[in-house]
């Protein structure tokens, strides 16, 4: 995982509350089998509508998305971080969020921050007035910068941390392989061990 501490890239606006996991990623694509290639998938049905704001030549290469309240509640698929992530967005911003997206979002390398609702709504009054408009995510200083216009969000500190040091979950335990490898040399032969990580 990359590490993350600054971006600057266009945002995107959803104006669109309560979207849940399935429409972000509709259910039939979670028979794929791999971890990438769901961009086609994002927000599936919504793209078959031309007015839909992805559809928008000035939206299209967005980093960054503004989203309305509740974004990704419903099942706990991970496919759809997968999805946002494939689509090139590498920040998603809401005033709320459902709780395991959020987790999932931060072990997949995608900052999930929380905006206050004025702020979203402050914020997409920006990008109305300047579709294409390019703003940067400052993950140490947790602020969003639009324009001339400087929003604070919230995030968790462990999963903060983690993005700053770019550590997913093997990352995590790898930066513990010397104590694991001691613990499995003293193990009886009989007992099941950890494979060595393959190069």
């Amino acid at each position: 995982m990359e590490k993350f501490t600054t971006l600057t890239a266009v945002v995107a606006p959803l104006k669109l509350s309560n979207v849940d996991t399935d429409q972000i990623l509709p259910a039939v694509y979670l028979k794929r089998v791999t971890k990438t290639g769901f961009e086609d998938a994002l927000f599936h049905r919504w793209r078959q509508n031309p007015d839909f704001m992805l559809n928008d030549p000035a939206f299209a290469p967005a980093r960054i998305l503004v989203a309305g309240p509740d974004f990704a509640t419903g099942s706990s698929r991970e496919h759809a971080v997968w999805a946002l992530h494939d689509y090139g967005f590498r920040a998603v911003f809401s005033p709320r969020f459902g709780d395991i997206f959020r987790g999932n979002a931060g072990k997949q390398g995608l900052v999930a921050g929380v905006l206050s609702e004025g702020d979203t709504e402050r914020v997409w009054a920006l990008i109305d007035e300047d579709p294409g408009l390019e703003a940067t995510v400052d993950l140490v200083a947790r602020t969003l910068r639009v324009g001339d216009e400087e929003f604070s969000f919230d995030i968790d500190d462990d999963v903060r941390w983690r993005l700053l040091e770019g550590l997913d979950d093997i990352s995590l335990t790898l930066r513990d392989e010397e104590a694991i490898s001691r613990f499995e040399d003293k193990r009886a032969s009989w007992r099941p061990k950890t494979l060595p990580a393959r190069s």
